[in-house]
């Protein structure tokens, strides 16, 4: 039986494979916070305090950081828990040597944000991602410039993107290309979304415009990286015959330092399903890669698979360490439990979705303690993947807080190490399209090489400065 929702029991037909599938290393910046009530993912209000302005450059041996100026009014959310802004907040370790520089997203409009406490200096830590620090201004009217992204944060640890997708924003600070291209159905023509300015949000006023009084689905997803490892609904897989569906462009609307913007809305059984399998630079075999992706940490399911990540070229099982992606979710069939009732991260290496080294068909009696639920209304969550028999988990809310490790061990056995990668990218779906996965994609990235501790927390830092759900 296919689980709709996280609610679902967990029997599934024997016949029916249902895998259920973190600037810089210097000085995190105290970032200038007002105070904000969370609406969760998908209603807001107008409201009168602003969002944090963004930050200067972090820079030096000990990345003494500077506090940015306070942007325009934003908007106060309606409903959920209250949190509270204007503290600072201390995150990541100082880099030694030159550090890469980070920016926040700025915003326009209404009163001035109530400004927080400047940032004190970072705390000594491991050495920081190597690269030159650089400057930013938070936009005034839109998105901020020369701002760092999570890919120029991979770049300058030279495990640089292979893949980069977002629907939100972008991935490059000097990014200025198209995020997304949408479909409208009265008459199939085509429009390309782009990002406000370089580095920006996207500018969802042209999608507004062109899908008025007709809908649209998501055509492309365009890479950000000079891979342009482009992401179009599924060609024909196992579990989906008939190839996937394009996702409806006006669901999973939120709001991102003050921008409204749009995810990839995967439900289950809707075949919405994206695939890239001729791509350029993703690694195969047994070579080491990481991944990372933003969720909708309200929106998910116990069954296979929300994924996103490195499969097989040929869209079917083509058995053990064949693919390997981050998964989002509460399985406990294919995988075990972790703490709690989840949702929680997991890695769908095929035939399986991997809290540790355990799992597969039928590991509900399971458990894996190291594996926490991450409840958040956002949610990042990364695989790391290096060569070997070693794999790491790691996830954490996307508007605070460190990522937490969930697994850092041995891979399953038998059959997963050495990794047999054929470098398909997928989202949304497992290697072979089993399509039962609920769950809303709004950013990620895939390396080579698989980056350190400090870039993942550098990584996080930048996903927590994006602003999610504020």
């Amino acid at each position: 039986m296919r689980s709709i929702d996280f609610t679902s029991a967990n029997g599934l037909p024997a016949a029916r494979r249902l895998r259920l599938s973190q600037v810089s290393a210097a000085a995190l910046l105290l970032i200038a916070c007002s105070s904000a009530t969370d609406a969760g993912t998908d209603i807001q209000t107008g409201g009168a305090r602003g969002i944090p302005g963004a930050a200067g450059a972090a820079a030096g041996a000990v990345g003494n950081g500077q506090a940015g100026a306070p942007s325009g009014g934003g908007g106060a959310h309606a409903g959920g828990a209250s949190e509270t802004g204007g503290a600072p907040v201390l995150g990541g370790h100082s880099g030694n040597g030159g550090a890469t520089s980070f920016a926040g997203a700025g915003t326009a409009g209404g009163s001035p944000a109530a400004g927080g406490a400047g940032a004190p200096a970072g705390i000594g830590g491991a050495a920081g991602i190597a690269g030159a620090a650089g400057t930013s201004m938070g936009g005034s009217g839109g998105a901020p410039s020369a701002a760092t992204g999570p890919c120029d944060i991979y770049a300058a640890a030279n495990t640089p993107c292979v893949a980069a997708h977002s629907t939100v924003r972008a991935l490059y600070g000097t990014y200025t290309g198209a995020l997304y291209q949408v479909r409208r159905a009265s008459d199939k023509a085509l429009k390309d979304v782009p990002v406000l300015s370089a580095g920006g949000f996207a500018d969802v006023s042209v999608q507004d415009s062109f899908c008025t009084g007709t809908t649209c689905t998501i055509s492309i997803l365009y890479d950000q990286s000079p891979s342009k490892n482009d992401l179009v609904k599924s060609s024909v897989a196992h579990w989906l015959p008939n190839g996937g569906v394009e996702a409806n462009a006006a669901n999973a609307k939120i709001t991102v330092s003050g921008h409204s913007v749009h995810g990839i809305y995967v439900t289950a059984n809707s075949n919405v399903a994206y695939r890239n399998n001729s791509t350029k630079g993703v690694v195969k075999g047994d070579l080491p890669e990481a991944m990372y992706m933003v969720v909708d940490g309200k929106r998910y399911n116990d069954s296979c698979c929300f994924d996103y990540g490195n499969a097989e070229t040929s869209g079917n099982d083509d058995g053990n360490g064949t693919m390997e992606a981050v998964y989002w979710g509460s399985d406990i069939t294919w995988g075990g439990k972790g703490e709690g009732s989840g949702p929680w991260v997991a890695a769908d290496l095929e035939n399986g979705v991997f809290k540790g080294d355990k799992g597969g068909w039928q590991s509900q009696s399971l458990s894996t303690p190291s594996a926490k639920s991450v409840v958040a209304p956002y949610a990042t969550a990364m695989l790391k993947g290096p060569s070997g028999n070693h794999f790491t988990l790691k996830a954490q809310s996307a508007q605070s807080g460190k990522l937490l490790t969930m697994w850092d061990g041995a891979r399953p056995s038998p059959g997963y190490s050495p990794k047999k990668l054929q470098g398909a990218i997928i989202l949304g779906t497992g290697g072979d399209g089993s399509n039962t996965g609920t769950g809303t994609f709004f950013e990620g990235a895939i390396t080579s090489g698989n980056p350190s501790d400090s870039v993942d927390d550098a990584i996080q830092a930048n996903i927590i400065a994006a602003g999610y759900g504020r």
